[in-house]
């Protein structure tokens, strides 16, 4: 097991793109949205998400190494890690943009996000001792079709419209991406696949205009990290935590699923990694990320999978915590969205969203597809939901009770669509792995998961929600979403009593069909 092989190089390319799209996005929400100004951006945020970043991919990298040291291979994948998506949004719309809103005052602001940052690792870091048990005992369809259903609509849908938007680019670079990765063609002289991707995207960028992107930077400077123990006590004295412990929770616990549906899949593809360890340090980056100044979790990635198959071993992530630091504390961020646009990378993108969702079918049995699909289809709708929302705000529509109405009347149940969006990824695992019972005729403990999705609607976790300011948030009071929990124990009732009215049949007769 080396530190470096060739084909990290692609793994990098990808893997960095991404992180780079999530700091371009921080950049963008914090100074448009929040008011937050240079000194706080530059001199806090970024270099808080570089430390957080970088203690992440040198830990991962050297637990690969250590993993192939120990069972003498020498393709390990290190877990992909980066900053934490669905928490950006969370934090930046339901934590940090009320309190501005109600303040007027940015520096507010972040400190409610470092009280949610800091919350989210906690609940990561203390979770990762029992998330082991979780692992043993929730089917694998349960937990790659949640993350498959995330990466065919968040990734891959997204970004095949920005390949159809772009069609030269697109098209031309994930030709690139499906000759090597999916062909298994190998360029002369064994030139990297994703580098030529990347470079053919960035030539046709400039020639057809879309590069460069904006004005170009007026410099560079070095803004070092520096811990942030005052404002983080301060903040914490401030009420934030109680106030907004209805998102900060969820979101913790969702990370710290999502982290362990990504292990799932790491070992899915032939590389198990100790739970504990994996999930401990995803929540000592997201606490260093706090104690530094920025206000977003890290995560363990989606995408294992793929970047194993493109050859990268652990090279790939010691080598973007460390360009990532390099962007982050010399304010070269904005020269590379200038001269490198989107557009350049997101086949490699693309084709990793695919390679998930594949992955949901082909590493589990055959007779739980059905289960697969069904634990896809939460996903679906949150991500209708986020594109109905975005549609109504772009047009400048009110986005209120009276909405709902127009859209129920349009055959819209909007009042179900955002119902799922809420806790969709526990949502999704339920009906997932109530569904491999059912399949395997184990009725009750199909009764005793839809249980779970009722205990977690009436706690409050999923399914309750209202409308907010522009958006709908979660409202997670316990009693918030009795309606959907009372529908879970109607579910679990129905197949606790089944083993009484009826038997079943071998598959293929008495009417069943295959």
């Amino acid at each position: 097991m080396r530190w470096f092989v060739r084909g990290d190089l692609d793994g990098f390319f990808g893997l960095a793109l991404d992180n780079l799209v999530q700091l371009l996005v921080i950049d963008a929400l914090c100074r448009y949205v929040l008011g937050f100004d240079d000194a706080l951006i530059l001199g806090r945020v970024l270099p808080a998400a570089a430390v957080s970043v970088l203690v992440g991919n040198l830990f991962y990298a050297w637990q690969a190494h250590q993993l192939g040291r120990a069972t003498g291979r020498d393709d390990i994948c290190a877990l992909p890690y980066g900053i934490n998506t669905p928490s950006v949004f969370a934090y930046v719309f339901l934590v940090m943009l009320p309190v501005k809103l109600a303040t007027g005052d940015a520096r507010a602001a972040w400190h409610a996000g470092l009280v949610a940052c800091l919350g989210s690792g906690l609940i990561e870091l203390f979770g990762s001792v029992g998330a082991d048990w979780l692992r043993r005992h929730v089917p694998r369809a349960a937990l790659l079709s949640t993350l498959a259903g995330i990466a065919l609509t968040f990734i891959s849908l997204g970004f095949l419209f920005r390949t159809y938007a772009t069609p030269v680019v697109g098209l031309a670079t994930f030709m690139v991406v499906s000759l090597v990765y999916f062909g298994r063609f190998r360029f002369r002289g064994g030139v990297p696949g994703g580098l030529v991707a990347v470079l053919l995207g960035t030539a046709l960028a400039w020639i057809l205009g879309l590069a460069p992107v904006g004005a170009p930077p007026t410099g560079v400077a070095l803004h070092l990290p520096i811990p942030v123990f005052g404002d983080l006590v301060e903040a914490l004295g401030g009420g934030y935590l109680w106030t907004y412990l209805g998102v900060i929770v969820p979101m913790g616990l969702f990370n710290l699923v999502g982290s362990l549906q990504n292990l799932e899949s790491a070992e899915a593809a032939g590389d198990r990694f100790p739970t504990m360890p994996s999930l401990a340090a995803n929540g000592l980056g997201t606490i260093v990320a706090a104690l530094f100044g920025s206000c977003f979790p890290t995560t363990i990635y989606i995408g294992h999978p793929g970047w194993k198959a493109l050859g990268a071993r652990a090279g790939y992530s010691w080598m973007n915590g460390i360009f990532l630091t390099i962007v982050c504390l010399t304010g070269t961020l904005g020269w590379i969205a200038w001269a490198v646009p989107i557009e350049a990378g997101m086949a490699i993108v693309l084709w990793i969203g695919i390679v998930i969702t594949a992955q949901a079918f082909t590493a589990t049995p055959r007779a739980h597809a059905p289960a697969v699909v069904l634990g896809l289809l939460p996903g679906v709708a949150a991500w209708g939901a986020l594109m109905l929302k975005s549609g109504v705000r772009a047009a400048g529509g009110t986005f209120d009770a009276d909405l709902g109405v127009k859209l129920t009347q349009a055959d819209i149940h909007v009042n179900g669509l955002f119902a799922l969006e809420q806790g969709f990824i526990f949502t999704a695992m339920v009906l997932a792995a109530t569904t491999v019972q059912v399949i395997e005729g184990r009725f009750r403990r199909g009764a005793a998961c839809l249980l779970v999705g009722s205990a977690l609607s009436a706690l409050g976790l999923m399914h309750g929600w209202d409308w907010g300011v522009g958006d709908t948030v979660l409202v997670s009071t316990p009693g918030a979403a009795m309606d959907a929990a009372f529908g879970y124990a109607a579910g679990a009732l129905v197949l606790f009593v089944a083993p009484w009215l009826g038997e079943r049949v071998a598959r293929g007769a008495g009417g069943e069909h295959g």
